[in-house]
């Protein structure tokens, strides 16, 4: 199911406009996953479900975002 959410998540960031070196989700241990790339300040890890809800939810089209960072503890107090 992780990696189902994973996937998930990965297209919908390139649907926003998103390069994979950029921002993208990664696995990690056991059912977490990982958002990272050079468009957030570190990496957001959490449930693989939850990421892909922060994706779906949270995170702006790249055009929308511009020269901005990304900031896991912003992303975190909008859940």
């Amino acid at each position: 199911m992780a990696d189902d959410a994973i996937a998930t998540a990965n297209v919908l960031l390139r649907d926003k406009g998103y390069a994979e070196r950029d921002l993208a989700v990664h696995p990690g241990l056991r059912t977490k996953a990982l958002l990272k790339g050079n468009k957030i300040v570190s990496p957001f890890s959490d449930d693989a479900e939850l990421v892909l809800r922060v994706v779906r939810d949270l995170v702006p089209p790249d055009a929308e975002l511009g020269h901005r960072m990304l900031r896991p503890a912003e992303l975190r107090a909008q859940l």
